[in-house]
């Protein structure tokens, strides 16, 4: 037996974020779709986004552009680009908790998630900051990921797992992946285990300097 919350991001993709959507659906499960800023300036991208809110799936903010980690730019204005121009366009579909995660090129979790004045803006806007435990890389191996993930799932108590609705082909494997989790107790959740939310509602609830990069600094 062991919780498993499930989260998507990098989307929404109209070729395959709708199946998704389906399959959650015919399931009864409830998850966050972590957008990308630039997708939902395409109304059909946004109107998916919409589904999944309407549907009662949260709507978390991955940047605007998903091109360099927020701990490796140099722009000071970067947190405006990046995230406050996104939950612009998320707008009404916004969770009260303003979830936000950063991201590592490639699952790290480490300094390149985030810089000083990235927490900053963070704290004063009052995002919540969601990471992860579980990168079963579906991205880089659309067909064997899914044991990859019952192997992390089943090493962990609560799992925060990160799946990817884009058109790799391996949300062709996303039925059996949670017909598979279910066989082996999985328990379906929609919140967030409290390890994988350092900053809640814009105050840091967890230690943060493992994933706060010092490029700041080495720029003045």
């Amino acid at each position: 037996m062991f919780d498993l919350t499930l989260t998507f991001d990098n989307g929404p993709e109209p070729d395959v974020t709708p199946r998704v959507l389906d399959i959650l659906r015919e399931r009864g499960i409830k998850t966050t779709f972590f957008v990308i800023g630039r997708k939902l300036d395409d109304p059909a991208r946004r109107r998916l986004a919409s589904r999944a809110r309407d549907e009662g799936h949260w709507i978390g903010n991955h940047t605007y552009t998903h091109s360099l980690p927020l701990g490796q730019q140099h722009d000071p204005a970067c947190a405006e680009h990046e995230i406050g121009r996104t939950q612009a366009l998320i707008g009404d579909l916004a969770h009260k908790k303003r979830w936000f995660r950063p991201f590592g090129g490639g699952g790290n979790l480490d300094d390149r998630l985030l810089k000083p004045s990235i927490v900053s803006y963070l704290a004063r806007d009052q995002y919540s900051c969601v990471l992860w435990n579980a990168i079963p890389r579906d991205w880089d191996d659309p067909h064997g990921w899914v044991n990859r993930a019952l192997d992390q799932c089943r090493a962990q108590e609560w799992t925060l797992m990160v799946l990817h609705d884009l058109p790799t082909g391996a949300m062709d494997r996303l039925e059996e992946f949670l017909d598979a989790a279910d066989k082996a107790g999985a328990r379906f959740r929609q919140d967030f285990p409290p390890a994988c939310v350092p900053i809640s509602a814009g105050t840091i609830v967890r230690p943060i300097d493992a994933y706060v990069s010092t490029i700041e600094e080495s720029i003045r």
